[in-house]
């Protein structure tokens, strides 16, 4: 269970980048690239946060976890919508996003209370 975090925070380095390669070399549809675009612009930023919240506060994975997910669930459904998946995908990044926001949230208590 110790190794599921660090692992998704990784899938999230992984895929922001070779999505993001991706569609800056094969992608030609201007909107399939500006969702490829958002998406790595959030996604490969919270991986590194997510590694760097287990390192500074490694009893606490309320937040890493969050942002991982949140990461996750936002960029997925903007590459998928790119990579040509339903268009339903859309009203799922908004989840995506309140996740991450509710990580960053998390970080700011806890370091207001000094953890």
């Amino acid at each position: 269970m110790a190794r599921i975090l660090p692992a998704l925070a990784a899938l999230n380095g992984l895929l922001a980048v070779t999505i993001g390669a991706f569609g800056a070399h094969a992608i030609t549809d201007p909107q399939a690239k500006e969702w490829i675009i958002t998406a790595t612009r959030f996604q490969l930023p919270h991986a590194a946060a997510a590694f760097a919240l287990l390192a500074w506060q490694p009893r606490a994975k309320l937040a890493p976890w969050l942002l991982t997910l949140g990461a996750l669930i936002f960029a997925g459904a903007l590459q998928g919508l790119a990579l040509g998946g339903p268009r339903l995908l859309g009203m799922v990044a908004p989840v995506g996003g309140t996740l991450m926001i509710a990580g960053w949230g998390w970080v700011l208590v806890q370091a207001l209370r000094g953890r």
